[in-house]
């Protein structure tokens, strides 16, 4: 039994003649017949009153009907499901599920996912902000289709493009001790108490590798994911902290100072190789892509 039968048998009751049927589905009758014959053949049943003379109409056995009930069911699911694939490729349907990092989600994102949404309205937008370690988390476990991810955490099991680039700096306060250095080197980062983000953060813990490296340890006065806090301790002289170097606006008083020798993190945008994505979540890789 397949759906081309069950559309056969539809178009039976709905014309009650073979002929009427036939011709509505631009088909030979004989083909047709041999169609019911062959789906009666494999459920073992009559669904086909026939006509015993010109003037009766053809009607349904009890089985015909009740097989017709169901297909009348499939018939408009799958007219359903057709109908919102359509929608989907042609971009009038469909969600986007997308994980971000934090700064990203905060000062990078804003502006062009409400690009995004003017040029694609009926688009639904579901983001999850974190760390990139988290990102790279939820893209395995499937919880989101596409990430943005570091280029250390790229793997064979993804696809991926190269979104930006961005300094990770030094952010302190305008009276800090370090504020009259042009640049910052990692022994003398580590000098001072740190306010940093949660782990979870690709940039935390490549601070923390560096310390170890140098047989240095990170004095972490405070840890908070809330980058408004973060930026409050820094301005005020509680703290110093690393960040990429978008996140400081001309309107913080705080000062960016770059680490000697430069530091420069690649954050790529990636989703798993053996999931292609879907119509909505290339448009948007797409869309980032043209407005970086």
């Amino acid at each position: 039994m397949d759906i081309r039968q069950l559309k056969h048998l539809d178009a039976l009751v709905k014309t009650a003649s073979f002929t009427k049927a036939a011709q509505s589905l631009n088909m030979a009758q004989p083909a047709l017949s041999q169609s019911i014959k062959r789906l009666e053949s494999s459920l073992g049943v009559t669904l086909v009153n026939r006509a015993t003379s010109g003037n009766k109409q053809l009607s349904l056995t009890a089985e015909g009907k009740v097989l017709h009930q169901h297909a009348l069911l499939i018939i408009k699911q799958l007219k359903q499901a057709e109908a919102h694939i359509k929608s989907m490729a042609n971009l009038t349907k469909g969600e986007v599920r997308i994980g971000v990092p934090g700064m990203l989600g905060s000062f990078y994102l804003p502006s062009r996912l409400m690009a995004f949404r003017h040029q694609y309205p009926d688009l639904k937008l579901c983001l999850f902000e974190g760390g990139t370690r988290d990102s790279l988390k939820m893209l395995a476990r499937e919880e989101v289709d596409i990430a943005i991810i570091t280029a250390q955490d790229l793997s064979p099991e993804f696809d991926s493009h190269l979104l930006l680039r961005e300094q990770l700096v030094v952010a302190m306060g305008t009276d800090h001790p370090l504020a009259e250095q042009q640049s910052i080197s990692l022994e003398a980062f580590f000098e001072h108490e740190l306010v940093m983000f949660k782990p979870g953060y690709f940039h935390r813990e490549w601070m923390l590798t560096q310390a170890k490296s140098l047989g240095l340890r990170a004095n972490i006065a405070f840890e908070t994911n809330l980058i408004n806090l973060i930026k409050q301790l820094v301005s005020q002289g509680f703290a110093i902290t690393s960040v990429l170097e978008m996140v400081i606006g001309d309107k913080d008083d705080i000062l960016a100072k770059p680490f000697q020798p430069q530091v420069f993190l690649d954050l790529h945008i990636a989703w798993k190789k053996q999931r292609p994505i879907s119509q909505a979540d290339k448009a948007f890789v797409d869309f980032l892509m043209k407005n970086r």
